[in-house]
């Protein structure tokens, strides 16, 4: 009965009392795209995790997660990096996993190379590490494989929990019902065989104080030494008594964590004192912890049997989560007097500062809290129903007036207090030891949630939306006298005092009150300081005069400024922040950050608080690689391509993508990408968080991909870049443009060919055209000179025509003559004197001498005429040719008559016996056929 209400009892105190935790990330199995649980976690040089998951290995490089699929298709229980080769177990295979050179993991079987077979059903669940050897435990055996020469050996070990303890520079495992052994020349040696040891299942063995620390199941810690086993009595007896213990780790700070079957872990110091104890209600994805791992930054990796937790161990943030939202939203904080207290806007909770209880609402404060004011030494309490002051967990009420945004004392009088409220200023008044409220300040009504004093009686109140007012106020504190009011410089404003000054910010820089010019001027320091292009302060300024800081929140940084070493000019310090939290942080303008002790702050968020320690603060350095480059097709999967080493592409496959990353876990250290793409996109790209990038359409020449990138505020220490050559389209390769050459080449060789040709071809033209032209001239002038030679011709022609008709005339005259005097003579007919006159009359007009000189004189006049008549009429007789040829001559029956000695009727019958000879048509004229002939 003592055991059960014992568990109650702490279980009801785990799951109510407040913890402010190391920052959880987690991720489940839909994050991971893998099995539930998480049996094993590793971590390589490049700060790569690997998790043996019931899926496969898991490997998470800060951004993305990538499951390669167990071998064998099984469980995979356990996982080793060692080197570059990451050593893997799972059923009935062991073996390790490579890069290749595409940035993918390759298998390769080590278990296969074995000269004995494995047990039936074995299960790897353990590798180690030990000099040359590895060593993988199931659990019936251990393998020892040495890496140099491959050879193994076997050591029989039956158990129930499979865990290789190294310590030191010793090896030990667990023997059921035998004790622990060590490994000495290749063969297991009994270190001891206590009771304890052979009955309980140890978990985890480490070195300390010069000795062997061994952790149990049960969760009791127990020395083994030379003089045996000695039990390790601590203050967390009690509660490990009632947990059950799986996993083990000592991390390198000395202090251990346990991790449990289902009340997940159990954070222990060196002196075995509880520091945290950290389970699913207070963030964790699930209450089994099958495995382990401290990073090189100091993570706590947890493979739990639903997901993979990790705990940020080294953050200089730790976060207070109300994860049933009884606290609601944190607008102010304040440490007093050994109590912490909360202003939320549910109202005012407390609790001792050094005590694990839960926060308690203090009575009848509930409602919004706007401020926790420490003024000598009280607390004042500034609430939407008015103002309260605080005693440990007691709110004594002493005005009533709503909204209470601000006290301040008045300097000139100790016992007066100045409120700005909803409604405008009020006074309290400190009589019979006691504060009360005095009266409110008549003539002005406005909000007053900024206000400062510029001397004792003349006030500065600032309104985000009207501007600022300049208030003077009579000596009682009774009523406004006076008010000016300049207008605002902008939305986001709020009104401060720093070092004595008053500051005015607003969204557009900050602004400090001029004594001498009695008006606000820029200070440039503190707008360089807290604003700049990329990241501008979002909300208002918070004062700290206690630590001499001035604060303000950006979407990526929490900014404070403090005076320089050697003068008192102000300095920003920047601590980065993921816009998450920024977003968190609830209503813009309301931020919250309050100073508790040394270098500790708390920050008030929407569901809970968040605590930053400036000790903790360090500088790391951060290394960026390029995990993967594919080719991305429109149609069809990415293909994988070499990371390393020249790399040319096709031009068809000039679609890019690039995955990088930081291996960072950080929940507060937020990543940012910058690439460039020298050949195309010389200049760097904008900051993004995006950890991959695709160029699409790439031209084809030279590129030399770059990559950089900023955790939080802070440079990674190299620039990771890819170099590669997008080939020329096969339109444009050398083989091509020789192609195109020689075919420029053939082309030019023929168009001067043809051209050649043409040109050729024109010039005979021109050459037969001249020809022409000449053989035209020629024939020109050669009928020229036949026209010469026929007009000569002709002349000649009509000089004999003129000398026949001048010898036909002639004959005409003279036969004319004859018969004229033949007819005188004819009429002394019967003289025979005249007769003989008569007779040789008509011998003259008939003579054939006569005639032949005619048709001499008619053929060289007109050639071959009486020819071309013989052979057309062949019948004709000399006299039908003589008549012809009058005919030709064109003489009338009236002149050929004498030239034939007839009369004009004879020759008209001579003309018709002729055309009958001829046998003209009797439509046909006889002397147009003879001239036409």
């Amino acid at each position: 009965m003592r055991g059960f209400i014992i568990i109650i009892f702490l279980s009801f105190s785990f799951g109510t009392f407040s913890q402010e935790l190391p920052p959880i990330q987690n991720y489940g199995p839909i994050d991971y795209g893998s099995g539930n649980q998480n049996w094993s976690v590793s971590q390589s040089d490049d700060k790569h995790i690997y998790v043996a998951n019931n899926n496969g290995l898991l490997e998470f490089n800060g951004t993305n997660w990538k499951l390669y699929p167990s071998p064998n298709g099984t469980y995979l229980r356990s996982v080793k990096v060692i080197g570059s080769r990451i050593y893997t177990g799972s059923y009935m295979e062991f073996g390790f996993w490579k890069e290749d050179e595409f940035g993918n993991l390759k298998y390769y079987s080590i278990s296969t190379k074995l000269q004995i077979p494995l047990i039936e059903d074995e299960h790897f669940w353990n590798i180690s590490e030990f000099k040359d050897w590895v060593l993988f435990q199931s659990l019936d055996r251990i393998y020892i494989y040495n890496t140099v020469d491959e050879s193994f050996k076997m050591l029989e070990a039956k158990t129930t929990r499979a865990e290789i303890l190294e310590v030191g520079n010793r090896v030990y495992f667990q023997k059921i019902n035998e004790g622990i052994f060590t490994i000495e020349n290749g063969k297991p040696v009994l270190v001891s065989d206590d009771i304890v040891l052979k009955s309980d299942i140890v978990v985890g063995a480490f070195s300390i104080r010069e000795s062997t620390l061994l952790v149990t199941e049960q969760g009791e810690f127990y020395f083994l030494d030379k003089n045996g086993l000695q039990r390790w009595n601590i203050s967390a007896d009690n509660e490990l008594a009632l947990i059950k213990v799986y996993s083990s780790i000592k991390l390198k700070d000395g202090s251990f964590v346990l991790g449990t079957i289902s009340n997940g872990i159990y954070h222990i110091d060196e002196n075995g004192n509880i520091i945290a104890r950290i389970n699913q209600e207070k963030g964790l994805n699930n209450n089994t912890v099958l495995s382990l791992f401290e990073d090189v930054d100091r993570n706590l990796w947890l493979g739990l049997d639903n997901g993979i937790s990790v705990i940020n161990l080294n953050s200089p943030f730790k976060e207070y989560i109300d994860q049933v939202g009884r606290i609601g939203v944190v607008y102010t904080s304040k440490l007093f007097n050994g109590f912490r207290y909360l202003g939320t806007n549910q109202g005012l909770f407390v609790k001792r500062e050094n005590e694990e209880s839960n926060y308690k609402l203090v009575k009848n404060t509930e409602g919004q809290v706007w401020v926790l004011k420490q003024i000598g030494e009280e607390l004042f309490c500034g609430h939407n129903s008015g103002t309260f002051v605080i005693n440990e967990d007691v709110a004594d009420q002493i005005s009533e007036l709503p909204g209470t945004w601000d006290v301040k004392q008045i300097q000139s009088n100790k016992n007066l207090l100045l409120q700005g409220n909803y409604k405008g200023l009020s006074v309290l008044e400190r009589t019979d030891g006691r504060w009360r409220f005095r009266n409110k300040i008549e003539g002005f009504n406005s909000s007053s949630r900024f206000f400062e004093f510029v001397d004792n009686h003349r006030i500065l109140v600032n309104h985000e939306y009207i501007g600022i007012f300049d208030i003077e106020i009579d000596n009682e504190f009774k009523k406004a006298l006076n008010i000016k009011k300049e207008l605002s410089k902008g939305t986001g404003s709020s009104l401060v005092k720093f070092n004595g000054e008053i500051i005015y910010t607003t969204v557009n820089g900050v602004f400090k009150f001029d004594n001498k010019r009695q008006n606000f001027i820029s200070d440039t320091l503190l707008t360089a300081n807290f604003f700049n292009t990329d990241d501008n302060i979002i909300g208002v300024l918070t004062p700290n005069e206690s630590t001499g800081k001035l604060w303000g929140f950006t979407d990526n940084n929490i900014i404070y400024a403090t005076p320089g070493q050697f003068n008192s000019d102000l300095v920003a310090n920047r601590i980065p922040i993921p816009k998450s939290f920024r977003n968190s942080m609830g209503v813009f303008g309301f931020e919250s950050i309050t100073h508790l002790k040394d270098e500790l702050y708390l920050i008030g968020i929407s569901n809970g608080y968040v605590t930053l320690n400036l000790n903790k603060l360090k500088k790391h350095e951060y290394h960026i690689s390029i995990n993967s480059v594919s080719k991305e097709f429109y149609d069809a999967d990415k293909i994988a391509v070499k990371i390393n080493g020249y790399n040319e592409f096709k031009y068809s496959e000039n679609n890019l993508n690039f995955d990088f990353s930081v291996p960072e876990f950080d929940k507060f250290t937020e990543v940012s990408y910058q690439y460039q793409l020298d050949g195309i996109y010389d200049e760097w790209s904008n900051w993004s968080t995006l950890p991959q990038v695709s160029f699409k359409n790439l031209p084809y020449g030279n590129y030399t991909f770059r990559v950089r990138a900023k955790a939080g505020n802070t440079l990674t220490n190299n620039t990771a870049s890819f170099k590669f050559v997008i080939a020329r389209p096969w339109y444009l390769s050398n083989l091509a443009i020789l192609g195109y050459f020689i075919a420029l080449v053939l082309i030019t060789a023929l168009i001067h060919k043809l051209y050649k040709r043409h040109y050729k071809k024109q010039q005979d033209l021109l050459m037969k055209e001249s020809r022409k032209r000449l053989k035209r001239k020629k024939l020109k002038a050669q009928k020229e000179i036949v026209q010469i030679k026929n007009e000569k011709l002709q002349s000649e022609i009509d000089s004999k025509n003129r000398e026949l008709a001048v010898s036909t005339m002639s004959l005409i005259k003279k036969n004319e003559f004859l018969n004229t005097i033949k007819q005188q003579l004819k009429e002394n007919n019967d003289n025979p004197k005249i007769k003989s006159v008569i007779r040789t009359i008509d011998r003259n007009i008939n003579n054939a001498d006569d005639w032949r000189l005619f048709e001499e004189a008619f053929n060289n006049a007109d050639k071959d005429f009486l020819k071309k008549v013989k052979i057309l009429h062949t019948e004709l007789t000399p006299n039908d040719l003589r008549l012809c040829a009058y005919l030709r001559l064109n003489l009338s029956s009236k002149e050929i008559a004498p030239l034939l000695n007839i009369s004009s009727r004879s020759v008209e019958v001579k003309r018709y016996r002729l055309r009958k000879k001829m046998a003209l048509p009797h439509g046909n004229n006889l002397t147009d056929y003879i001239l036409n002939l």
